[in-house]
């Protein structure tokens, strides 16, 4: 059973998973102000061009009613939050990038045989594959 918890413990105090765990926190919170970004502030700013708050749209089935607006909402919703992380996401890729060296492009170790196409050292001057004569560059 110890050694159990003590597998438990390394999985859990892993970087990925702390890294997962906060990712879900902050996503939380972010989604709140999304979420709010969208009911106070776009679907009335739309309602204005339209003339309705997305949030009234309803359709009454019997005594059910339908919020297709809310649907509606919950859509742009997403729209936003997707468009807000993958900017943040380019953006961070764009700061790592700067940082590092573009690393120089190695010389080739390898050509191709010209009689049967198959990759040999740079240095051969016979192909191991077909034994044709290989033409110095």
């Amino acid at each position: 059973m110890k050694k159990f918890f003590s597998e438990f413990k390394e999985f859990v105090m892993r970087g990925n998973v702390m890294d997962l765990a906060v990712g879900v926190i902050i996503g939380g919170a972010f989604s709140a102000i999304v979420t709010s970004l969208t009911d106070d502030i776009i679907s009335p700013l739309l309602g204005l061009i339209g003339g309705m708050d997305f949030s009234d749209l309803v359709i009454q089935i019997g005594d059910v009613q339908v919020r297709y607006g809310a649907f509606i909402t919950a859509i742009i919703n997403f729209l936003i939050m997707a468009l807000v992380i993958f900017l943040m996401v380019k953006a961070i890729n764009k700061a790592m990038s700067i940082g590092k060296k573009k690393e120089e492009e190695a010389a080739p170790t390898t050509k191709k045989c010209p009689h049967c196409c198959e990759e040999v050292n740079i240095n051969a001057t016979k192909c191991p594959h077909c034994t044709g004569d290989i033409p110095a560059e």
